[in-house]
């Protein structure tokens, strides 16, 4: 027979361990679904924006570090903290050679209204279908998550947000493009064969 404190010792750690698995998802399945894997091409795409010729393509920045990130809705608070941390930033970002780019389900008029409200000078890009979010594994059912994808000059995707704080988010991009952008090329060439 087991005695009783050891039967809620045993529930208690039980409960623990459930709390982590919850807490800790395994990014490959994170909130929004399957992520890409890093050191692989980044997925092309083309969507209406706010700026511009009218269309952004990923492969128009080839040459240029690329923040791709994907937000629910424009006019909402984080959206807006995000955003404007980002256009903070965004000298920076260009002494980098950085293309920040923001992806919602809101429209092209939603997005330039936006702009205009926040003084932003970066492109928000249309995807009112959820195509590319779902192709990045920023997509939850209505609307797009608050992902971020650092991509380098050559198209291949370096790294992935989840869970991202707005407040702090910009801060946390910049220090990892630090790091990637000052790796040698040697290393970036081992971890695209090995993986």
């Amino acid at each position: 027979m087991i005695s009783r404190r050891a039967f809620l010792s045993s529930l208690l750690a039980s409960l623990i361990v459930l709390l982590a698995w919850i807490n800790f998802p395994n990014p490959a399945h994170a909130l929004g679904g399957k992520q890409l894997p890093l050191n692989k091409p980044a997925p092309e795409f083309t969507l209406p924006t706010n700026t511009g010729k009218g269309q952004v393509s990923l492969s128009d920045y080839q040459g240029h570090w690329v923040v791709l990130y994907f937000y629910p809705k424009d006019f909402t608070s984080g959206c807006t903290l995000e955003a404007q941390r980002f256009q903070q930033d965004l000298p920076k970002y260009i002494k980098r050679n950085v293309q920040i780019l923001g992806v919602s389900v809101d429209d092209v008029d939603s997005h330039a209204e936006f702009c205009d409200s926040e003084g932003l000078q970066f492109p928000l890009l249309a995807d009112t279908d959820g195509s590319v979010s779902k192709a990045y594994g920023s997509w939850l059912g209505i609307m797009s998550l608050r992902h971020t994808y650092i991509i380098d000059p050559e198209g291949i995707l370096r790294k992935i947000f989840l869970g991202v704080r707005p407040a702090i988010h910009s801060t946390e991009v910049l220090a990892s493009l630090d790091e990637l952008i000052s790796t040698p090329w040697w290393v970036d060439l081992l971890l695209r064969i090995k993986l």
